[in-house]
């Protein structure tokens, strides 16, 4: 008798690829080992279920703890969130200067700073320099510390004040950080190595930064001399030009900048877009300066009109000084011009009158002409100005205070020398813009010195140089379609 055989049935399976987004997930889970059975699965179901309640536990906790959230305590953390928003997006506006004003084989390397640099900038600041700047004070007023990171809780007499929240505040102050370094980027521009570059933007905005930080915004020794920095001319912007030149002398000139003695023009591809970056810079600055009175007040309208005010002049001055000195205005002019405007106005964009505001912006737009041309003349390649606007203008914003400032938002007296305010407040802004040149060269000359002993120097080879630092160093090009000048 012949017994057929019988092909016995295989269960079906179902492939992965072939899966529904529907059946998908779950056959992805029985996938792996573990999850197959059923009771694997229904325990897998309770994870959200106990994420969910734990959250709204969390929740509920910190809601019962603090009391009804006020107008003022929305209106002022709001505000400097919107403040915040605008700084971090200065970064956008670095970017295009720099890579505008600098070669199209260099545009990648340029971008890929301006970007890396301030994610380093907040990582940083947040595990120890927001504290470094402040935390108690561990030496009289010269150095603060509290311990690494920072306590984001949300207290009930914050709320009942309209006080800012840690984490709102942080942001804030890391976004300050991050344009520090950012400004060392324009005079390294061209000829530093990426990993070295990034490695000191990590003790610039670790260390350097915070500590001089503190002794205006922690209430240290500048602070109880009497000291005014409103916004950070030279906290922020002269610390960065300071940092940057010491990077730029160390460096060297590029490749070609000067022949015989003489400087040679080496123009920035893309005009356009440095002109844009120059735009969002100074739409950024309503966060930079206004962002810095802490809250939302009567007075912050006041302050971004001073900003205005000053970037409208230095662009004026600038303009006319550069016709004057080359017979045709130059673009690159007008965008430091509007550039050292503002900076000229961030320390005492709250103690300027309108009229005030405004002169200290031109003078800022002329003397950035002046400081251009000398730099070159000593030699020292800064290709896109970056210390004449943060550097030279930063030290400027500073001391004219001590010129014509005045108590705008107290009793209105005046505080500068033409104003009846006596030489003291003149040597005082005089003394805070001297510290902050001099700590910021000696730490930042050992720092840069100590980074190139280590890695084999700070600047790349010449061929790299010469072939441009985004095929050196990167590896790809910002124009592949187009022949890069060289």
């Amino acid at each position: 008798m012949t017994t057929a055989l019988q092909t016995p049935q295989r269960r079906s399976r179902s492939r992965l690829q072939d899966a529904s987004l529907v059946n998908g997930p779950m056959l992805l889970l029985r996938s792996i080992r573990g999850f197959s059975s059923n009771r694997s699965m229904l325990w897998l179901a309770t994870v959200p279920l106990a994420l969910f309640g734990l959250g709204i536990f969390n929740l509920s906790a910190h809601a019962a703890d603090l009391p009804e959230l006020n107008a003022a305590f929305l209106a002022n953390n709001l505000w400097l969130l919107i403040a915040t928003i605008l700084v971090i997006f200065m970064n956008a506006g670095f970017a295009m200067v720099e890579a505008g004003m600098c070669r199209s084989k260099n545009a990648v390397n340029i971008l890929a700073k301006n970007l890396f640099v301030f994610a380093l900038a907040v990582t940083a600041y947040w595990v120890i320099g927001y504290k470094l700047m402040y935390g108690d004070s561990v030496a009289g007023g010269w150095l603060y510390f509290g311990g690494l990171f920072f306590d984001p809780t949300v207290t009930a007499d914050m709320v009942t004040d309209g006080a800012l929240v840690p984490t709102v505040d942080f942001l804030f102050q890391s976004a300050f950080a991050g344009t520090a370094a950012t400004i060392v980027s324009g005079l390294v521009a061209e000829r530093v190595k990426f990993g070295e570059f990034v490695v000191f933007a990590i003790v610039l905005t670790a260390f350097i930064y915070p500590i001089a930080g503190s002794w205006q915004w922690n209430g240290g020794w500048l602070s109880e001399l009497g000291f005014i920095d409103f916004a950070g001319s030279s906290i922020v912007h002269s610390v960065g030009a300071w940092a940057g030149l010491v990077g730029a002398m160390l460096l060297g000139p590029r490749i070609g900048k000067y022949s015989d003695g003489k400087p040679q023009a080496m123009p920035g591809h893309n005009m356009a877009i440095a002109t844009l970056g120059a735009l969002v810079l100074w739409i950024g600055w309503y966060g930079f300066n206004p962002g810095s009175q802490l809250a939302m007040d009567e007075w912050v309208p006041y302050v971004a009109v001073t900003t205005t005010l000053a970037a409208a002049a230095g662009a004026i001055g600038a303009t006319i000084v550069s016709t004057l000195t080359s017979g045709k205005p130059d673009l690159t002019m007008i965008i430091n011009g509007i550039l050292a405007g503002l900076v000229s106005i961030t320390a005492g964009c709250g103690d300027m009158t309108l009229v005030g505001a405004w002169f200290a912006g031109l003078v800022g737009g002329i003397i950035v002409v002046f400081s251009v041309a000398a730099l070159d003349a000593a030699e020292i390649d800064d290709p896109v100005g970056a210390f004449s606007v943060h550097g030279v203008c930063g030290v400027w914003g500073t001391v004219v205070i001590g010129l014509w400032g005045t108590s705008v938002q107290g009793d209105g007296a005046g505080i500068g020398l033409f104003n009846g305010g006596g030489i003291e407040p003149l040597l005082i802004q005089a003394l805070g813009a001297a510290a902050y040149a001099i700590w910021t060269l000696v730490t930042c000359w050992i720092a840069w010195s100590v980074i190139g002993g280590l890695f084999g120097g700070i600047r790349v080879s010449e061929e790299e140089e010469t072939q441009g630092l985004d095929i050196g160093e990167h590896g790809m090009e910002a124009y592949p379609d187009f022949a890069s000048a060289k």
